[in-house]
């Protein structure tokens, strides 16, 4: 049967399976960015940032069995084969906390909610996806490329956190990795809000293993296939733009593991939605809340791309590889969702 399906329809359906589980995932365990930091800032609660914690903990320990079976060349991927670049991951980071604060939601949380029947989400995910790839491969893509010109890694130098401490340790790095993986898992699930809440231990797993499968799966293909299959996993920056460009050009152009991820996650949001009981259509009433909204899926859009990736993109698949990008872009992200949650509270707060 597999024999059949050619390369891209393959990588597309692992993105899809994985895509299923995240989606599952956001709407079942409430595994979400955007809530996770402001339970953090606001609620006083570190559950679901604790859940994200597990995620990255999963996928790391997932990610460095495969390199150690020789399953996964890091060197592949898109986050170790730049080399990296602080300043485009510190700004991209910030412009898509900011604009993640201003829309209430990531790419990734948009499209879940999407798969729940928020029509203000679907505008999000258009304008995101639309930002993405005039920044990508449209009119901004010249100026991208001049400010942050992408450079290839040197093949003896990998911009990862565990082959730097190899150089220095002469310790093999899936050694680093694995255990740094082991360490995250631990300190994750020690608190007793954690150890009390069985589903968010078993929903951040989830989120952990998808990316795993997306690196273990798009690997295989790429190895054993014919077609020029690029190894990654999921992020939800590009895919979503070029999900939007498939569908509109599907007989002149083929699937890939990122329309894939994008669709496998709404159906999953769609199926969660529907196994809560919470489907519901819902619409923006308000035109300066559209406004807001627009302003900050485009500034995602935009900051995705410069940062090479979003909540998920850096947030769990580069940290998955513990490239140096995946901690300074997840800080960044947060300092400015941290910034933007801040502006719109005291904003609400002077509205007589």
């Amino acid at each position: 049967m597999w024999q059949s399906l050619s390369d891209t329809t393959l990588v597309a359906l692992i993105g899809g399976a994985g895509g299923i589980g995240l989606g599952l995932a956001a709407r079942l365990g409430r595994f979400c960015t955007m809530g996770a930091i402001e339970d953090l800032l606001y609620q006083g609660s570190d559950t679901r940032m604790r859940m994200w914690l597990l995620a990255i903990a999963t996928a790391i320990i997932g990610s460095f069995a495969l390199i150690g079976l020789g399953l996964l060349d890091p060197s592949k991927t898109l986050y170790l084969g730049l080399a990296w670049n602080p300043a485009a991951s510190i700004l991209g980071g910030l412009m898509f906390g900011y604009g993640m604060a201003l829309a209430g939601n990531c790419g990734f949380g948009a499209l879940a909610r999407l798969g729940g029947g928020d029509l203000r989400s679907f505008v999000i995910v258009m304008v995101m996806g639309i930002s993405a790839y005039v920044t990508l491969s449209g009119p901004l893509a010249w100026v991208r490329v001049w400010a942050f010109p992408p450079i290839p890694a040197s093949p003896d130098r990998l911009s990862g956190i565990a082959e730097l401490l190899g150089r220095f340790t002469g310790i093999a790095p899936v050694a680093f990795g694995l255990v740094i993986g082991v360490v995250l898992f631990a300190y994750a699930i020690a608190a007793r809000t954690m150890l009390a809440r069985p589903s968010a231990i078993f929903w951040g797993i989830v989120v952990g293993i998808a990316v795993v499968s997306g690196w273990a799966g798009t690997s295989l293909v790429a190895e054993a296939g014919l077609d020029a299959v690029p190894v990654m996993s999921h992020t939800f920056s590009a895919p979503v733009g070029e999900t939007m460009l498939y569908a509109m050009t599907a007989s002149g152009n083929s699937l890939s593991f990122g329309v894939g991820s994008v669709v496998g996650v709404w159906a999953g949001a769609f199926i969660g939605s529907l196994i809560k009981g919470h489907f519901r259509w819902e619409a923006c009433e308000d035109p300066r809340e559209l406004r807001r909204q627009i302003f900050g899926a485009g500034l995602m859009g935009v900051g995705a791309i410069l940062a090479i990736g979003c909540t998920i993109g850096q947030g769990i698949s580069a940290f998955s590889l513990l490239s140096y990008s995946a901690p300074v872009t997840f800080l960044a992200i947060f300092a400015g969702a941290a910034l933007g949650l801040r502006q719109l509270i005291e904003g609400f707060a002077t509205i007589p």
